[in-house]
């Protein structure tokens, strides 16, 4: 049994946050799943990295400009066709699991986190282009995106929620999902084929966290909100997904919407690089890691029952926190912002890259 298959025994899986055309067509992402893979995550940063780092899409950038497409029309088609890829390699586990694994996540445009109606449509448009239905689309937990989500939902659209940091938008992503599937259920469509997990990020909180408790000399809290928080969104998704309310859904065929880990890479070296993978297992959970964290856990990670331990010194520790007049909630508002900011930049950086590569290799004598 491989490390990963440990953590499958345990009730959560691991998706893989990274995509790239070559590293898909030469069999490592197949290799990854025989491991134990059970998913994929994509964002615009690691599509900027794959793109515009590589000349792995010179050949059909230079076939779609010569189509004349612009370089968004440009940048989705690449797109799609890594997602296709990627999905079709997991088709047979999502088979297997019934459609509770073997997905892969694909973002709506960053420029639509704080519009409702734009970020709906263009869920449907994505949805609907790729034609995978292990395909799941990101919307971020925005103002704006937690209505977005309900409708998308409501249309049997899986949905990858992403950019949660706090317990107040946990909350809002899972009512959302319960919602709209209260919709679709009233349209007489089934609902067992519609999946949604909620991305709760974590070290991104330890490191504004940290930051703050630096400034006033108490180290003896570092290192712990992440974890904490993340632990308190748990036991909450134990609470919404339990009651008659739920209950009535599930006997219909409803999933419940899992909990995924994100930003599980650690940032601080002076922390355990499986940091974010050994304290937070448990059933019906996703972990979804960057490279390097994953060949960490492969090489030293330890699987074992852990989101649950402790629930009670987290709340006291983030009751803490306020005490010393650390506002936890004013923070992952911050970070809220600052996440969708750094989507936008990479989507931006693409275009501007793609734009060149475009005039490049359609250029009369460049190509």
């Amino acid at each position: 049994m491989t490390p990963l298959d440990q953590l499958t025994a345990l009730g959560q899986a691991v998706w893989f946050d990274y995509i790239r055309r070559s590293f898909t067509r030469a069999g490592d992402l197949q290799a990854l799943i025989d491991q134990g893979v059970r998913g994929v995550t994509s964002n615009p940063a690691i599509f900027e990295q794959a793109i515009a780092g590589s000349d792995d899409y010179d050949e059909d950038i230079r076939r779609l400009a010569g189509e004349n497409r612009s370089v968004v029309e440009i940048y989705e088609a690449l797109a799609i066709e890594d997602i296709r890829q990627a999905a079709d390699l997991l088709r047979p586990l999502y088979d297997r699991t019934d459609g509770r694994d073997g997905y892969v996540s694909l973002e709506v445009s960053p420029a639509l986190a704080h519009d409702t109606a734009g970020t709906a449509a263009d869920a449907k448009r994505l949805f609907a282009a790729t034609d995978r239905p292990n395909l799941m689309i990101k919307i971020p937990a925005t103002p704006a995106g937690i209505p977005a989500i309900e409708s998308v939902i409501a249309a049997g659209i899986n949905v990858n929620v992403t950019l949660i940091f706090s317990l107040a938008q946990y909350e809002a992503a899972a009512g959302a999902y319960i919602s709209g599937l209260e919709k679709l259920h009233e349209t007489g469509r089934a609902l067992g084929q519609t999946a949604s997990v909620a991305s709760f990020f974590v070290s991104r909180v330890d490191t504004a966290v940290d930051d703050a408790l630096e400034k006033i000399g108490r180290s003896d809290l570092q290192g712990l909100t992440a974890i904490d928080n993340a632990r308190l969104a748990y036991a909450r998704f134990r609470e919404i997904f339990a009651g008659d309310r739920w209950d009535t859904l599930a006997a219909v065929g409803a999933r419940i919407q899992r909990p995924l880990w994100a930003s599980t890479g650690t940032k601080n070296p002076a922390y355990a690089d499986t940091l974010y993978v050994d304290n937070l297992i448990g059933p019906d959970t996703v972990n979804t890691l960057p490279p390097a964290t994953l060949q960490a856990f492969i090489d030293h990670g330890r699987a074992s029952l852990t989101i649950d331990k402790d629930v009670s010194g987290a709340r006291s520790r983030i009751a803490a926190l306020a005490e010393i007049g650390i506002r936890l909630e004013t923070i992952t508002g911050q970070l809220l912002e600052q996440g969708v900011a750094a989507f936008a930049k990479p989507f931006e950086s693409l275009m501007k890259s793609l734009e060149e590569k475009k005039d490049r290799l359609s250029g009369s004598g460049n190509a």
